[in-house]
This record gives C-alpha cells, structure tokens and sequence, in this order.
C-alpha cells in the first residue's frame, strides 16, 4: 500500500479536437514495475475519477507497460456545449501492493463544424405548396445555425427555377404561377456555407397547386340550326360541348344554362343536350313575322368562371293549320220583299289560313246546301260571294212559319295538309254556318204579366241579393227580343240608383243598402222595350226594419286620472256615457268591461236597461301586496242592444255592439294628507225582465241569498273571535281605542293623527333639512329654531267597511319590542311606475272586510322622494 511512481509520464496536459470519433488516442503514458514483482500488474491504470464527471475517455493496453487515454464517443465531445477541460485521475497497483495515482488534464480544443439545419428541415423533406396565381412574395423560411455562430450563407440550386433565397434563408418566388402552363412541381436543393466553406444541403419541394381562375369555353362550332315547326316536346336539337382549362386531369364539372328568356327550348345543365320544352308555332306571333329564335347558352364552373355563346335556331314552316272562319256562323237579315240577286256575305272576308308559306295557305268554297239552299248560291269556289237567287215573301202561304234559313258552306285546304296523320281530330276543312233571318213587320206592344208588382226587403239584405223578378211578352211572331228598364223611381238624396234589373231577364237587384230609418217605402216604374214599342209597369219595394243600428255613446273616448285612495263605490270623476241607437229602446242597452279590467276594479252603473251609465270603483287598489302592478288601465267597454231580449232570442237575433274606449291613470297617495268625507254610492244594476214562468230565478237568488248571510255572519263570528285573541286591550291612549272599526254602506273615514317626529335628514335635492316619523313615516320641512321632539305613543285610526253597518272602537299603545323599518333615504325623483307605500291589510270576509291603518303624509310636496316609513 506504499505509495510509489508507478505511472511514467504523468501528470501531464494533453489536447484532443471537439467531435474526435471513438478510439482516437489522447494520450500515451508507461508504468513502471519493480524487479521484485514478477506478477507485473495487478490493476491496470484506471480512470477512477474525473473533473467534471465524464464518461468520455478511457484507457487501452498498447503493450506490456504502455498505455493509451483514448475517447469513447459517449458523449461525443463539442466545444460548444460541454466543458473545454478535463481532469482525469489515473490509479494503477502492482502485484507487491504499490500503488500510484496521477492527474491527466484534457483539454478540448475548437474544430470548424458543419452547419445544421434546424425546424422541419432537420428531420424531413420539406414540402411547400404555392396556389397557382399567387403574388411574388416569400413562401418559406430556412432555419439553419453554425455551431461557431458565424454568420451562414444560402444559396439555392437549381438557379433556373423561378425562385430565390436571401441571406437570411428566406425563399421567394419571382413570378406569378399559372398551373395551366408552367410545371406543376419545382425540386430545390437549399446548401448553408459558412465562412470556411463547410456546409450542409438539404432538399425543398415545391408544389403548385391549382385553383380554378379558368374560364370554360364552347367547343361547338356550329351556330344556325334548322326545325319544323310543331316539334313533340324532348326533340333534341342540339349537343352543345365545352370545356375547362382547369380540369384537364380531371372531368369536367360544367353546368349549362340558357340565359335569354326563352320559352321553347331547355337545356340539359349537366350534358348540354339542348331540347325542345314548349310548343313552337311558326304561324303565331312572334314567329310569324321573325322566324329566327336566338339562344343565349352559358357554360359556368364549379367557381362562378362562365362564358356565353349565341345561336339561331331557324324555325321551318309546315301545312299545319286548316282554314277557319271567324266567326263561323252568320247571321244574316233580310228583307221580305228583297229581290233576286242580291249580295248578302262575302265570305272570303271571314276566313284565312294562317300557314306562313303562302303554298299552305290556299283554300276554297263549296258545298252550300241547308234548308232553303235553293233561294241562295255562291257566285264561285274562289270568291266565296252569297247570293240570293229569287225573292222571299213571308205573306206567301208557302213560307208560313218559316223564320230563319239555315245554311252550311265548305271551306277546304288546298295543299296536302301534314296536320291530318300528327293530330288525327283535325280536318282539312271548316264548316261555315249561315243564318239567314226574314225580318217581319212589328205590329204588337209588349205587356206585363202584372199591372203592379210589389217585394218585400229586409233592410240589411246584401247589395247584389236579387228581390223579385218582372216579366213581359209580345205577340208578334216570330217573338221578339225584350229588353227591360228601371225609367223612374228608386233612388234616395245619397244613391240616384240603388236598384238594378237585367235587361234581358227582368231580375231586380239592390246595388245599396237599404235603410228603413231613411225611407220606409221605395216606388218604382219599370219599362219593357222590344226596340220599337215599350210598355211600363209599377213596383214598390217595402223595406223592412231590422236591428242593423249598433249603439253611438258619447264620450266614445275619454282619459281621466284618479287617487289610488279613491273610495269604493265611487263615481270615477263623475263620468258617465250616454248612448244612442236610432232602431233600439232605450232600455235595451247592456254595458260591460271587455278588455283592460284588470282584478276587476271598474264596474258600469246601471250595468243594463239605461241609455246612460256612470262608470264605478268597484274595489279598491292593492298595490302594496303586489295584487295590482299597472297604474294605467286601458278599458275597452262593450255596449251591446240586447238587454230586452231573452237568452233563445239572442241566438237568432242580430244584436250590434258599440265601444268605448276609457285611459285611466292611477295617481299614487299625495305628499299631503287630504281629508275626505264620509259617504255613500248607491250602485244600480238593471237586468233583464224574466217572465212568469221563470219561477226558478227568484228561487235560486233566494236560496243563495241565505246561504251569503250564513257565510258572512260565520265569518263575522270568525273575525270577532281573532280579534279578542290576538288584540288584547293593553291600556288606553288620551282616551280613544287603538283600533276603531266603523262600518257603513261603501264609505271610508280617515283620521288624521297628531305626528311627534322624532328623526331628521337632508333632500338630496334641495339640500334642506327634513323630520321624519319613525314609526308611521309622516314627514315635514324642518324649522330652523324648532328643536326635535321625543317620540311618544303613537295613536293609530283605522276604519274598515261592511254589510252590517255596526262598528266598535277600541285602543292600544304599541309595543316597545316592535321593530320599525329601515329608513330610506330620500331620492332625487321618484319613478312613477314604483308602487307607493300604503299600510293597508284586509281580514278575510264577504266582500271583504277591510281594514285600513292610516299613516300621516308629510306637511310639503316638496320633498322628492318618501321618508321612511313602518308598517304595523
């Protein structure tokens, strides 16, 4: 264990270059070892520490007593990034137990290394992808760093593509692409050099992607194209193609379309197939005098790219119509003693074939035969001139009862017509019908059935409901037509006509509403006409009444403002409506609330039997519980006129209705405490008049009236009993009960109190000073010398209604444990939908037996928001 030099050549200092691959030697060294150990060695030199910690070294036997400090390559040595020194301790012992241990320094010294690529390029191939039509602009940028931090140099091969990288390794592209003629893919070797020439390549493909920026075009050369007319729907007429420059690998995906407004043709959006839709008639307008159809087609990509191509379809005529005459029938007057040879119709005139090709269009006249043929002939085939051939006279015994000659004539088309094997029900010729009428003498008047006619009409019959029907004849024969007229009469100061009659018919009609208030009774004279002698006959018309009025009230609209403390029962600002119907009683009027009449707080009095009615506080407002939340009600009131009728009679009589419209604000309690007097309202309610034999109506009001009484007297033992529990006399109070209950027929009594207050604050508006009542929350403008009083006992009066008419009054001191409400400060304004602050409370009971705590109101209106108030 003696220490002893064993290792030759150490310590020593020696360099290795950065990256040096496993095996390099570092250093060589020799161990001695003495004479006497003829073992040699026993441990051979070892690493057996380091300084910092590496495992980047080792040793080698070289010989027998040479050795070698070599790297390992785990780690692989960089100059950057690890210690640039390395202390490395060496032991070594021979076989007799001496032992040595020396110190080896390494030190690191720097190489000129490669540069790297850094990001996406250090691991794979980088892809880039351009869109055809892109700017000039950068499309990549190369991250590469030197491990000396010099400064790199980038450069791009091949040099002929349209591309280019700066020093900073930014690539751009020098030019706009366009997919349809430049390669589709660019293949980039990018090379970073530093300053001593070592670098590093790594490979950059570039793809250009289409976009569509294309626009398609026609490949159809041909523009006219040639059809007969008459075509069957679906005739393909042309194969319109095109192509898209952008989807030469692919199919394309075109749609077509026809632009013009055309009505004949379709076109296939997907194949371009161009079809006959609509019936193509060359002998009509339009094409009659423009045979030539222009069709606009359009071709449009998926990507809105489209272009427009004009053709002309050329419409051929066929022989597809036959003659016709318009009109077809005649008819023709003639006189009896009209002599032979004269020229009665041209018929040529009235007949055409509206075949365009003046070779489809000829015809001719033939075949005239018929009762009487033999007084008439055609002059010839072509002209289609008619004639008479002797004389006609109707005195002739002969001719007796002959009146009309009836004719028929042959029109035919010439050339051979396509029209008889395509439509089988047409023929090639018209059938021409004449009329030939011998006119007689008129020798008789016209005379009605009835001397006077006269109708009865209900007032509200419908303009345009027929109301009879008048009726007259003449002898003359053949008979003659009769036309019939209102000469006189039937009109009223707003319509000169309201009536109508059909001059062939003798139908009379209203073209006005009747109105019996008006005129009762409507007299007219009708005239009846066979052109040349006329005749007349009177009509009355009995209009009859009918309830067609509805009620006018006046005011139809009124807007008034009321208390929220208003009394019930009372007449709200004295209002009333008075109504009117000019075909009613007075007593048949009903008035009822329809809409706005929320919780139900206005009533109409008397609500039927009257033409007036006085509008009534039928309970009182409750906003406080949150029972009532509007302070405006709108009130659409009803007035109907079948208060007289009975329940069977209003199904099938007619009953009109007319309206009120009432806006009624609800004012919240004043600042100021206003006195009221006591009174009364007596309500009056009018219903309907049952007869004698109704004996069930008094017998059911009777028996729910005792059965009310029983509940209220009940209730009122109730009451009476909750009260001696819950209210115990607890002392009296300068002399008066604590609680007085007053009861009377719709009627309020409010006391007001002598108020002790006891608190003071500041308005925030007018910045003056203000007391308060703790308790009740009265209020009042502050005197500047008057000191703040002590709160004493308040004294509180209530009054209450009922149907019994007795009352009791009793008092009580309140509590001292009673805890009073947290005061609110005072606001510059007060919103006027907040609901106002009433210490008002109802006990259960018919109709509601209320009872109301009164609270004393501030002296001034001044203040701009409600002092803090208790409630009890």
């Amino acid at each position: 264990g003696r220490r002893t030099q064993l290792l030759k050549g150490l310590p020593a200092t020696s360099t290795v270059e950065e990256n040096a691959a496993a095996g390099v030697s570092v250093y060589t060294f020799n161990i001695t070892v003495s004479p006497m150990s003829s073992e040699g060695v026993a441990i051979l030199p070892t690493i057996v520490n380091s300084n910092p910690l590496t495992e980047a070294f080792g040793i080698e036997r070289k010989g027998d007593v040479e050795f070698s400090v070599v790297t390992t390559g785990n780690p692989v040595l960089d100059y950057e990034t690890m210690p640039k020194s390395f202390d490395l301790q060496i032991f070594v012992e021979d076989t007799m137990g001496r032992t040595d241990v020396n110190i080896l320094t390494v030190r690191i010294t720097d190489k000129n290394e490669h540069p790297v690529f850094r990001g996406n390029m250090a691991i794979q191939t980088v892809t880039i992808y351009v869109l055809e039509g892109t700017r000039m602009e950068r499309i990549y940028q190369v991250d590469a760093a030197d491990p000396e931090n010099a400064e790199l140099k980038y450069t791009l091969l091949p040099e002929s593509v349209p591309f280019l990288v700066l020093e900073s390794g930014a690539i751009f592209s020098t030019k706009v692409f366009d997919y349809e003629k430049d390669p589709h893919c660019y293949f980039l070797n990018i090379t970073v050099t530093d300053p001593d020439g070592l670098n590093s390549t790594k490979p950059v493909n570039i793809n250009i992607i289409n976009i569509n920026d294309e626009r398609p075009y026609f490949t159809t050369q041909q523009r006219i194209y040639r059809i007969p007319e008459e075509q069957s729907p679906g005739t393909i007429v042309a194969n319109i193609t095109a192509k898209d420059p952008d989807d030469e690998d692919s199919p394309s995906r075109l749609f077509y379309s026809i632009q013009s407004s055309e009505r004949y043709f379709s076109i296939n959006p997907s194949t371009g197939v161009l079809q006959v839709t609509g019936r193509i008639d060359r002998d009509a307008q339009p094409l009659q005098l423009h045979p030539n159809i222009s069709v606009i087609l359009r071709v449009e990509d998926w990507g809105g790219h489209a272009s427009e191509m004009e053709i002309t379809i050329i419409i051929e005529d066929i022989n597809d119509n036959p003659p016709e005459c318009n009109p077809s029938t005649f008819r023709k007057e003639a006189n009896e003693n009209m002599t032979a040879g004269t020229f009665l119709l041209d018929l040529r005139n009235y007949c055409k074939d509206i075949d365009v090709d003046p070779a489809n269009n000829q015809f001719s006249f033939t075949g005239l035969s018929g009762l009487g043929s033999n007084n008439f002939a055609l002059e010839s085939t072509v002209s289609g001139r008619l004639v008479m051939t002797e004389s006609i006279d109707l005195e002739n015994p002969a001719n007796l009862g002959v009146e009309v000659y009836s004719l028929t004539v042959r029109v035919q088309d010439t050339a051979c017509p396509n029209y008889t094997s395509k439509y089988p029900f047409y023929t090639s010729f018209d059938i021409i019908h004449i009329y030939i009428r011998i006119k007689p003498v008129n020798e008789f008047f016209p005379v009605f059935s009835d001397l006077s006619y006269e109708f009865n009409v209900p007032e509200i019959t419908k303009v345009g409901s027929s109301i009879g029907r008048v009726n007259a004849r003449d002898k003359d024969w053949p008979p003659t037509v009769i036309t019939y007229s209102i000469v006189a009469g039937g009109g009223t100061r707003d319509y000169t006509n309201i009536f109508w009659i059909s001059p062939t018919k003798g139908d009379m009609k209203i073209l006005a509403r009747l109105d019996y208030e008006t005129t009762q009774k409507h007299i007219l004279t009708v005239q009846a006409s066979d052109q040349e002698k006329t005749a007349t006959a009177s009509v009355t018309v009995n209009v009859l009444e009918v309830n067609d009025e509805e009620p006018v009230c006046s005011p139809n609209f009124y807007s008034f403002q009321i208390p929220v403390s208003l009394a019930v029962g009372t007449n709200i600002n004295g209002f009333r409506i008075e109504c009117q119907d000019r075909d009613s009683d007075p007593r048949s009027f009903r008035y009822f609330i329809n809409e706005g009449n929320v919780n139900n707080h206005f009533i109409f009095s008397p609500s039927a039997g009257s033409n007036t009615s006085r509008l009534i506080l039928a309970s009182r407002f409750d906003y406080e519980s949150g029972l009532d939340t509007s302070w405006i009600y709108r009130l659409h009131v009803y007035i109907t006129d079948d208060n007289l009728l009975s329940a069977r009679d209003k199904t099938t009589h007619l009953i009109n209705t007319g309206t009120v419209t009432l806006s009624i604000r609800v004012i919240p309690n004043p600042t100021t405490v206003i006195a009221t007097t006591p009174g009364f309202t007596v309500v009056t309610k009018r219903e309907n008049l049952y007869s004698e034999s109704a004996w069930y109506v008094p017998f059911v009001i009777t028996l729910g009236s005792l059965l009310l009484l029983g509940l209220l007297g009940y209730l009122g033992f109730l009451l009476a009993t909750w009260v001696r529990t819950c209210c115990p006399p607890a002392g009296k109070a300068v002399g008066t009960p604590l609680i007085h209950f007053t009861f009377c027929l719709c009627s309020q009594t409010m006391t007001k109190l002598n108020t002790v207050f006891d608190g003071e604050a500041r308005d925030p508006v007018t910045g003056k000073m203000y007391e308060f009542n703790t308790r009740s929350g009265a209020r009042r403008w502050k005197k500047n010398d008057e000191p703040l009083q002590p709160a004493p006992a308040m004294q509180v009066t209530s009054s209450a209604t009922g149907d019994s008419g007795q009352g009791s009054d009793r008092a009580e001191a309140p509590s001292k444990k009673e805890p009073s409400e947290k005061k609110k400060e005072p606001t510059a304004e007060t919103k006027p939908g907040a609901k106002p602050s009433a210490g008002q409370s109802e006990a259960p009971g018919q109709d509601g037996l209320r009872l109301q705590k009164q609270k004393e109101e501030p002296e001034d209106r001044g203040l701009s928001s409600p002092a803090p108030q208790s409630r009890y």
